[in-house]
Order: C-alpha cells, then sequence, then structure tokens
C-alpha cells in the first residue's frame, strides 16, 4: 500500500468531481464508500491500480492510498484527477441557472486521469444506444476480460477494466453476447489496437489531441469530447451529437429543449468554457421533463430459427 496526503489550494468536492467516471450505478470499477471515500479500479501504463480517496475537510487534506503496480503512478495522478491543474479564469455566468450552480458546486472542477483509453471505450460502447445498454455491456465485459482490483479492492468487489491488450484481443462473439455491435466493437478493438498513439494525447495540446482521436475510424465529434472531459482536463468540450445535452441545456437556460445548433449559440458566450456549462447544470439537475416510455434495450445476437 501506498500513501499520499494532499492539501488542495481550492475547495475540492470529491463526489463531484468523481461521478463522471462511474459508468451507471453498477459500474464493477467505481464505488462510494458510505461517505468514507470513494474507490475506483483503474488501468494505467504500468499495470493494475486500486485507488482510494477520502476527504478530511477539517484539515484541508485528500487522502489516497492506492495498491498494485500502479500504485505510484496514480498517487502521482491524484491532483490533476481531482481538477488541480483546471483554471476557470474568465468563466462568467452569463445566465441565473449557470451563476446558481457555479455558487453551488464551487468544489468541482474539471479533472484530468490522464488515461485516454480508459474513458475512450466505455464512451464507444454509449454511442447511439441507451445508457442502459451500454452499461450493462461495459459490466459483462470488464468482469469477462478485466481483473479484480489489487489489495482491498478485490475483497469489496472492486475490478480493474481491460488494459488496450485485452481489449483488442476480445473475440467478436463475446461483444455480441455484451449486446455491443459489430460497428461499436470494431472502433473500440481499433482504438485498443493504437493505444500508444492515444495516450501520447494525454500529453498533447487540446486541439491535436482531438484529431489524434478522430483519426481513428468511428470515434467523432461526442466521443473525443466525452474522452477529453474525463482525461484531458478539456473545459470546452461539449458532448454535441449526445441525444439528451443539447436539449437539457437549452431547457435549463431558456425554457426551451432545443437542438445541437441552438446550444452552441447559446453557448458562444461560454467559449473555452463550455463544458464547464454542461457540467455544472448537469450535476445541478437541469433536466428536462420527460415524457413517453423508456426505449427497451435492443439485442445484437444472431435470431435463431
Amino acid at each position: 500500500m501506498r500513501e499520499r496526503v494532499w492539501r488542495p489550494r481550492r475547495p475540492v468536492s470529491l463526489g463531484a468531481i468523481l461521478t463522471i467516471f462511474r459508468r451507471g450505478s453498477g459500474d464493477p470499477t467505481f464505488q462510494s464508500d458510505r461517505g468514507q471515500g470513494w474507490w475506483l479500479g483503474l488501468p494505467t501504463t504500468l499495470g493494475p491500480a486500486t485507488l482510494h480517496l477520502h476527504a478530511r475537510p477539517a484539515d484541508d487534506e485528500v487522502v489516497a492510498r492506492a495498491w498494485g503496480p500502479g500504485a505510484e503512478w496514480v498517487l502521482e495522478q491524484v491532483p490533476a484527477l481531482l481538477g488541480d491543474g483546471d483554471d476557470a479564469d474568465g468563466f462568467v455566468a452569463h445566465h441565473p441557472r449557470v451563476a446558481q450552480a457555479k455558487v453551488r458546486y464551487a468544489g468541482w472542477h474539471v479533472p484530468r486521469s490522464g488515461l485516454v483509453l480508459h474513458a475512450l471505450v466505455p464512451a464507444v460502447l454509449e454511442q447511439k444506444v441507451t445508457g442502459q445498454e451500454a452499461f450493462s455491456g461495459q459490466r459483462v465485459l470488464v468482469r469477462r476480460f478485466g481483473q479484480p482490483a489489487p489489495g482491498p479492492g478485490a475483497a469489496r468487489g472492486l475490478w480493474v477494466a481491460p488494459d488496450a491488450k485485452a481489449w483488442a484481443a476480445i473475440p467478436s462473439w463475446e461483444w455480441l453476447r455484451a449486446s455491443v455491435d459489430g460497428a461499436r466493437s470494431g472502433t473500440a478493438v481499433r482504438a485498443a489496437q493504437r493505444a500508444g498513439r492515444l495516450e501520447e494525447a494525454a500529453s498533447l495540446d487540446l486541439a491535436e489531441a482531438h484529431r489524434r482521436m478522430r483519426s481513428i475510424a468511428g470515434i467523432g465529434v461526442w466521443t473525443a469530447a466525452e474522452v477529453a472531459q474525463r482525461a484531458l482536463g478539456d473545459p470546452d468540450s461539449v458532448s454535441f451529437g449526445d441525444y439528451h445535452v443539447a436539449k437539457n441545456i437549452t431547457w435549463a437556460l431558456t425554457g426551451e429543449a432545443l437542438d445541437d445548433d441552438a446550444c452552441a449559440e447559446l453557448l458562444e458566450p461560454y467559449a473555452g468554457h463550455r463544458y464547464r456549462v454542461q457540467r455544472l447544470l448537469e450535476l445541478d439537475g437541469a433536466m428536462r421533463p420527460r415524457r413517453g416510455p423508456r426505449m427497451a434495450p435492443r439485442r445484437h445476437l444472431p435470431t435463431r430459427r
């Protein structure tokens, strides 16, 4: 076990920051410890790691403990993971709802995990399907091809997602059994095969990082944005192309659920901080009322006759 005590230079809300890494309530790589901290299973370039984070507000400290081959790497990454490099200078709230969220979630900052593939594969699984379907597929694949988290993580039922080599080696029929169609599995495998180049994106400027991700067939604006929000600390990448995001943002700011074009125009005054607005509104529960039945999950296995 390795330990690090970090004293942030400003208020830090662990829950507000870290929950963006949870892929559904049953994510096997992410756990809340009933107010006693947060557990993450992480696949680093040095090997798997279990990370436990606990805040000591009275002492203005965050205590980080880690286990496994990647322990030292994740401890070094803790400040960036909790948004220490996030610069909100120049961010002005032009709408009352944004101003409210900015005050209410002053301890939220844009995280930067530095783990590109770890953020990218789940984003690919979420392309053009319901969250229920994507999260279910993620759980199946992690438990089938990942590994129990090191140290106390295993006893807690915490898992580490597959590394690049393992993602690339998953047979086509196993993707289908997890309800992942060929288009998405093909994109995930191509990304895993180019993991080295993708992980380099964490050290590039954001524009070049986006270009590198989108050079892989099947990765577009939405997927690259989802990765940049988690792995690269990008405060400006809105999830354009999402079924809900534009409608929720425009509804929160104007009272009408509008499309991506209208959302982009509405967010123009926030250039440089557009994702910041998206996430603050999400944290503040700014979601339009939904009506009608939920979409049923689809099956991707061949039909037997």
